[in-house]
């Protein structure tokens, strides 16, 4: 006599974010329990069915298709909670991004509805950032498109939404890298050695301001590679590099070719707050292992801000200093990189090896 089939529920991955009740993964499926005629969420708090009697829908339009009614309890025919919040927040975001002063955190939690301390817990968890540090952000974005134009600086510091000019010129170099007007100059005054040669991935240019490198890029066209240097710095002394900074090209290219060796170089890193702790959590990523934007996400205290995670790992222009390559998707396939999916996959490939 033939042993009965086995139950596919228990075998499905999905079942495994309904035992943990994830949250994570609420939207992308539901599941139906034949005993009780209802279909749930994944989150669902009720007490967990016997896998025999568990079906997985696509959605909540199939489950119902399929006779089965929404829980009472998770409800999972109206938004999550996760969506109510990302909605709430993007809100707030425009907001923000609207106002020519930023607004108050008692303000923002009010036209959301929700108290201070609630509305901060749930704006950080969704970007990643306080409100005051996404208003921060966009206020120096402001200032660099309006230097960026040419606005005069003292324009361009009120119309970003500073209250006073004293203000700005406290943080002045932390945001902007270099001094206002050097900026609005497009670098001008700023003075950038770099090399450019060859690696085992192809061509490399390596440059670095007074304060320690500022871009490392990897590519197939060495002249391509130059060009994308000097729009970065458009009006920057751009200086071929001596017999130091050769050393440091030499060991940059060591680097790459043996990661393990290390990179005791200082680092210019230029970015928003939040891309700066995504940055710092990829530097501390043993050399040979990989992890997901999900874990980056949460090793920030963002557990939800994985979109916003894969943007700062986009937006890196140190490649291999600060190792974006060791991201991966959630199953371990490879996703994008700004300098080509081979290159990560050989990067990789040459980690695991070491």
């Amino acid at each position: 006599m033939n042993a009965a089939p086995a139950n596919t529920a228990a075998m499905d991955p999905r079942w495994a974010s309904v035992l943990a009740r994830d949250p994570r993964a609420d939207g992308t499926f539901v599941y139906s329990v034949s005993t009780t005629g209802v279909y749930c969420r994944p989150s669902c708090p009720s007490r967990h069915a016997r896998p025999e009697h568990v079906n997985f829908h696509a959605c909540a339009a199939d489950a119902l298709q399929a006779g089965f009614r929404p829980c009472r309890r998770c409800r999972p025919d109206e938004p999550s909670v996760a969506e109510q919040h990302a909605a709430l927040v993007t809100r707030a975001c425009r907001r923000i991004e609207t106002a020519e002063r930023p607004p108050s955190l008692g303000a923002l939690a009010s036209a959301a509805g929700l108290s201070p301390y609630h509305f901060h817990r749930v704006f950080k968890a969704v970007t990643g950032v306080t409100p005051k540090a996404y208003a921060d952000a966009h206020r120096t974005r402001r200032l660099r498109d309006a230097l960026q134009e040419g606005v005069r600086v003292t324009d361009a510091i009120y119309d970003a939404g500073y209250a006073t000019s004293a203000r700005f010129y406290e943080q002045a170099e932390q945001v902007l890298g270099m001094k206002a007007r050097t900026y609005r100059g497009g670098g001008a005054e700023t003075r950038i050695r770099f090399a450019l040669g060859q690696c085992s991935l192809g061509a490399i240019v390596v440059a670095a301001s007074d304060k320690g490198l500022c871009h490392i890029a990897l590519g197939d066209d060495p002249e391509h590679l130059l060009k994308e240097l000097q729009d970065r710095f458009p009006k920057a002394e751009l200086v071929g590099g001596d017999v130091q900074f050769e050393a440091w090209m030499a060991t940059v290219v060591g680097f790459v070719e043996s990661p393990r060796s290390g990179l005791a170089l200082p680092l210019d890193v230029r970015g928003t707050a939040f891309q700066q702790r995504v940055w710092q959590a990829l530097r501390e990523v043993p050399v040979g292992e990989t992890v997901s934007y999900a874990e980056i996400a949460r090793r920030i205290g963002a557990p939800q801000a994985v979109r916003a995670v894969a943007g700062a790992c986009a937006a890196n222009t140190l490649a291999v200093a600060i190792p974006c390559h060791r991201v991966v998707r959630n199953d371990g396939a490879l996703s994008g990189y700004r300098w080509g999916v081979a290159r990560k996959r050989t990067l990789l490939a040459r980690e695991a090896q070491a």
